[in-house]
């Protein structure tokens, strides 16, 4: 469909979005993101916020770092061979350009995804749900976070076909 730009704000705004795939540049243990203005750069909002706000599930996806990162994938595995020089996860983001608490009180599904791992929003904060194989706990995940995730039951492994280069199917 071709529609203007006020009638695509009164879609979104609507909650006419069932998902939407963002990135983020930082995100804190509540699971505030900042998508906005970062590193000496103000990249704007746009229609970030009434994009992340009013989607009934939101996936928010990123390097777990940034600056530097180099990751190497083999026989189903991922390993962390250079660790950015920026942390992605920090323990407050510089500007919030998604807010957990209204996303928490609307009762929206909230996943924050990265190559190593993956989260969840639940009551409280941070809920570390999988993890990629290859990939420690505590040296991969754990000792980068500013933060304790949540830690329900222990993390499932992220299925290791996403690590092959074979067709999925």
């Amino acid at each position: 469909a071709s529609i203007d730009h006020a009638t695509q704000f009164d879609f979104i705004d609507g909650g006419g979005l069932d998902i939407a795939c963002l990135g983020f540049a930082e995100c804190d243990g509540e699971g505030n993101v900042n998508a906005s203005r970062f590193a000496n750069r103000v990249s704007g909002c746009g229609e970030f916020i009434n994009i992340s706000q009013n989607s009934k599930k939101v996936i928010f996806l990123g390097t777990f770092s940034s600056g530097g990162l180099k990751t190497r994938i083999a026989d189903g595995q991922l390993s962390i061979e250079n660790e950015g020089k920026h942390q992605k996860f920090v323990k407050e983001v510089g500007q919030v350009t998604f807010s957990w608490g209204r996303a928490a009180r609307e009762g929206r599904n909230v996943f924050y995804v990265t190559e190593r791992c993956v989260f969840r929003l639940v009551e409280g904060g941070m809920e570390l749900i999988e993890i990629a194989p290859g990939i420690d706990l505590g040296r991969d995940i754990l000792r980068h976070l500013p933060f304790d995730p949540i830690i329900i039951n222990t993390p499932q492994q992220m299925p290791d076909v996403l690590f092959r280069p074979e067709r999925m199917g």
